[in-house]
């Protein structure tokens, strides 16, 4: 298999069926998509880091090594959610407005899987803020339309960053700015308190310098 540039984008699948689950793997890893597997929405949450992780957990890892099936949530950042729509507990529609919700991971572009096409289903989820509904079986040219969600949410994320950046240098130099002027007002203060000391001084001084003489004349010394 030859490994595009897609490999460095990680797609986290929900189904809670076996078959499913091993066929939305198959098509994303032959598009070169690294890829980790779950069988519930909780599960998903629990990887996003949106739940406390529980002890048996069992996620299949990008690496797809028995060592690496505990991967904790915050070493593999997740490109992009696909998530069946109906799965026992947490629906597949749920777990797209859990992320929604979520100020960290809203926006994680999410597509919905179904074996059933129903276009009420369809625009609810579309709605709430899928990218994509795709029919069950999913077929290698629906895997071709997620790099475009990915790559639009990553030019997002950059922009928002640099935006980011800017703010808090602008923020930075408004500060240092603010720093030098309080200096300079502080230094100028000191300048006019020395200054007045320097006059009383001198004013003391020549009192002290002058005397009268027997005829009641001042004479300075």
């Amino acid at each position: 298999m030859v490994m595009a540039a897609d490999s460095q984008f990680h797609v986290l699948a929900v189904d809670d069926s076996l078959i499913d689950r091993k066929l939305i793997e198959r098509l994303l890893k032959t598009s070169s998509y690294q890829v980790t597997t779950v069988d519930s929405g909780s599960k998903a949450l629990e990887f996003l880091g949106l739940i406390e992780e529980h002890q048996h957990t069992n996620f299949k890892s990008p690496s797809s090594s028995s060592s690496s099936s505990n991967i904790h949530h915050q070493e593999v950042e997740v490109n992009l959610i696909i998530t069946d729509y109906c799965m026992p507990g947490m629906t597949g529609f749920d777990l797209l407005k859990k992320v929604k919700e979520s100020t960290s991971l809203r926006n994680i572009p999410v597509v919905i899987m179904s074996s059933e096409n129903l276009p009420s289903r369809i625009s609810r989820c579309l709605e709430e803020g899928a990218e994509e509904f795709f029919l069950k079986p999913v077929r290698l040219c629906d895997v071709n339309k997620l790099k475009p969600h990915i790559m639009k949410t990553k030019f997002k994320d950059q922009n928002q960053e640099e935006e980011e950046e800017e703010e808090t240098t602008e923020t930075e130099f408004e500060s240092i700015e603010k720093q030098q002027q309080q200096q300079q007002i502080q230094m100028n203060s000191n300048n006019k308190r020395k200054a007045g000391m320097d006059e009383e001084g001198v004013g003391e001084d020549r009192r002290r310098r002058i005397r009268y003489n027997s005829n009641g004349v001042a004479t300075v010394n």
